[in-house]
């Protein structure tokens, strides 16, 4: 069972970038956390946030993916859309192939009403201009209009799954911004988002002072001794 994420972990990571969290990461030497040509579909102006609930699909054989398999409610897509739990973000694995949807408006809507965080994609989603009206974080590669049987059947609920060539084990933190999605590993969500807090409320300052015309030399980084001092001082000021 996924462990609850602490309200002050949450926080954080909704008022950090992606970019930030993978400077983060990286100085862990994870290199491979930001999900590759993964896009939001409509940016909200907000972060998504939340566990990973996950999804894996095959290629899809022909046999076994007639339109009347969706009259099974044990069709893991389905189960996966009514048993995501509230607060968590469902996380599919499509290997990549837009060809055909992962899902479409109708239930990601579902999806979005259950108290779902989010919706995540390597492939695309159909009735995509559906989805980007509604107010819920969804990302994917590209729109997509065919129905997934004809490329995609789902065959794992819940397991470590590969998404835009990232691991992404149940309940790893996913955090994504007007750029993309990071996944950060449980065990150390608290960390990254303290840390990259920290390196926010600096970059702030540092943006500040470049925006007045001062030189990133010895600020960025701050190896000039008095801009840490200078930092403190900012930060003393500004109440961050």
């Amino acid at each position: 069972m996924t462990a609850a994420m602490r309200p002050e972990t949450r926080d954080k990571l909704l008022h950090v970038t992606c970019a930030t969290l993978t400077t983060a990461l990286f100085k862990r030497g994870l290199r491979n956390t930001f999900l590759q040509d993964v896009h939001p579909v409509s940016h909200k102006g907000r972060n998504m946030v939340g566990p990973a609930y996950t999804l894996r699909y095959i290629p899809a054989r022909e046999d076994l993916n007639e339109l009347s398999v969706f009259l099974d409610p044990g069709h893991p897509q389905r189960v996966a859309i009514e048993q995501c739990p509230e607060g968590h973000v469902l996380v599919m694995d499509s290997r990549k192939d837009a060809r055909a949807a992962s899902a479409g408006d109708i239930l990601v809507a579902r999806l979005m009403m259950r108290g779902g965080e989010g919706v995540v994609t390597d492939g695309g989603f159909r009735d995509s201009m559906g989805i980007a009206e509604l107010d819920f974080p969804a990302y994917h590669n590209r729109p997509a209009a065919p129905t997934n049987l004809i490329r995609h059947q789902a065959v794992d609920i819940n397991v470590p799954i590969g998404c835009g060539d990232v691991p992404v084990f149940p309940g790893d933190i996913m955090v994504g911004d007007g750029e993309g999605v990071v996944a950060i590993p449980a065990h150390i969500a608290d960390e990254i988002a303290g840390e990259a807090w920290e390196m926010t409320v600096f970059e702030e300052f540092v943006t500040e002072r470049v925006l007045a015309g001062q030189s990133i030399t010895g600020l960025y980084p701050p190896t000039d001794g008095q801009t840490m001092k200078d930092f403190q001082a900012w930060r003393q000021e500004k109440g961050r």
